[in-house]
């Protein structure tokens, strides 16, 4: 028997086998608000509240634009600085939750991914995508800077790439980052969620008690070097948020209709 729970953005399926199918939908491109960051805080709590769930599979609707579109830039007209710093102590309180999960994660993506849903991922345990989904850290765009580079080091990304993908803000496939190690693996668009589901569904066979100790001690193996990095990124963009290439570049996406 599945039960099905609603927590703002996402809608989580919890399965009698012990995986748990969580879409995260928020057309058009699923960009993450300052009320995405809540949903996933309370995400964060509600999981470690439950102890039917073993595994935990994030996914996209079928129709989705994006996996994740990044940040909404909605949020950041007219931004300041110091509303930028409030911005981030909001944040810095619900990431560092879904990156504790004590469970194994598992990021099912078949569409774009892009910014902070670049972190997202890689605070995933195993990432399964598709060929073409596609990926970017495009805050240098934007006159900012991005704080995945450091997760992304700590995950043994070539840092060449790592660079490459900062500076330049481009998109790459799937495919094209398939050698950098970032995924385990990369498959056509339609077995991604089969895949996952068969994956979950083997580590559900394992003892949670197990399942937890083992998540744990690999986020101890990571160390909190990253998040130090992130959080001094973040004092740098908020300090660069308030100049006029920042503010123009964010007008010109919005009335484009690019929404992240």
């Amino acid at each position: 028997m599945t039960e099905t729970i609603e927590i703002g953005a996402f809608t989580m399926e919890v399965r009698a086998d012990g995986v748990a199918v969580v879409t995260f939908s928020r057309p058009p491109v699923n960009a993450i608000s300052l009320s995405v960051y809540q949903d996933i805080g309370h995400f964060a709590d509600h999981v470690a509240s439950d102890e039917r769930i073993k595994v935990i599979i994030i996914t996209a609707p079928d129709d989705a634009r994006a996996w994740c579109g990044g940040a909404d830039l909605h949020d950041f007209k007219g931004m300041t600085a110091a509303r930028r710093k409030e911005r981030y102590d909001f944040i810095n309180e619900q990431l560092p939750r879904f990156h504790k999960i004590d469970r194994p994660m598992i990021a099912a993506i078949r569409g774009a991914t892009i910014g902070v849903g670049v972190m997202l991922a890689g605070m995933c345990d195993l990432r399964i995508v598709s060929e073409t989904a596609r990926f970017a850290c495009p805050e240098v765009d934007y006159g900012l800077i991005g704080g995945s580079a450091g997760l992304l080091a700590t995950l043994r990304m070539p840092e060449a790439k790592i660079r490459e993908m900062v500076y330049t803000g481009r998109a790459f496939t799937a495919g094209q980052l398939e050698a950098t190690g970032f995924f385990n693996y990369v498959v056509p668009a339609a077995a991604v969620l089969p895949l996952a589901l068969d994956l979950g569904q083997e580590i559900a066979r394992k003892p949670l008690q197990t399942l937890r100790a083992r998540k744990l001690a690999s986020l101890m193996f990571e160390g909190p070097e990253w998040m130090d990095a992130y959080m001094e990124a973040q004092e740098m963009s908020s300090s660069l948020v308030e100049a006029p290439s920042s503010e123009a570049a964010v007008h010109s996406a919005l009335k484009g209709g690019r929404r992240r």
